[in-house]
């Protein structure tokens, strides 16, 4: 598949999920040239159904690569610094560490300014469902699309030891604030 087709696909994609009033963003600064001119970060606004920001990467992978991976976060308000942390993430997964299913990164710093939400989770898209999660292409390849759930170190570790459906189990169990930067950690 040609690439401007596969970018077409993945637009249209979140598109049939979250509406077409969108804004493609680029952060000229780091590691944003080294994606290719097709790779952008795309700003969905708020809709009176979903009250609030959604970021997401478009072209993080190639149609190429084993697994195709996309992600996503939201945000409770406009954040370019969201941008930003998408394409060094989106860097990461293309010239160091592919990334996964409930693989883990860390920000190096926290989510937002003091924010003690300084790594996030790869999850599935609980909010969209199976409809975002994955886009069926030609030949059996599909594209995967993550939900980047920010987390403490405190709920890493936990994370780590007992596995990540034990975290996801107390997240829905003690209902995780996924917009709240500054929120307490749930272990």
């Amino acid at each position: 598949m040609e690439e401007n087709l596969y970018h077409h696909k993945l637009l249209s994609h979140y598109i049939s999920n979250w509406g077409d009033e969108y804004r493609s963003l680029i952060w000229e600064k780091g590691p944003y040239k080294d994606l290719g001119d097709q790779f952008r970060v795309l700003e969905f606004p708020p809709t009176p159904e979903r009250n609030m920001w959604t970021y997401a990467t478009c072209g993080m992978s190639h149609f190429e690569d084993q697994l195709c991976l996309e992600l996503h976060i939201f945000s409770d308000e406009q954040d370019q610094t969201l941008v930003e942390s998408l394409i060094v993430i989106a860097h990461f997964h293309r010239f160091r560490t592919r990334l996964g299913h409930w693989h883990t990164i860390n920000w190096g710093r926290g989510w937002r300014l003091n924010s003690s939400c300084s790594f996030a989770l790869l999850s599935q898209p609980y909010l969209d469902g199976a409809k975002l999660e994955i886009l069926d292409l030609e030949d059996g390849k599909s594209v995967f699309f993550y939900w980047l759930v920010p987390i403490t170190k405190e709920e890493l570790v936990f994370k780590k030891e007992y596995g990540a459906d034990k975290l996801e189990e107390i997240f829905e169990e003690n209902g995780l604030n996924y917009l709240d930067p500054f929120r307490s950690s749930l272990v």
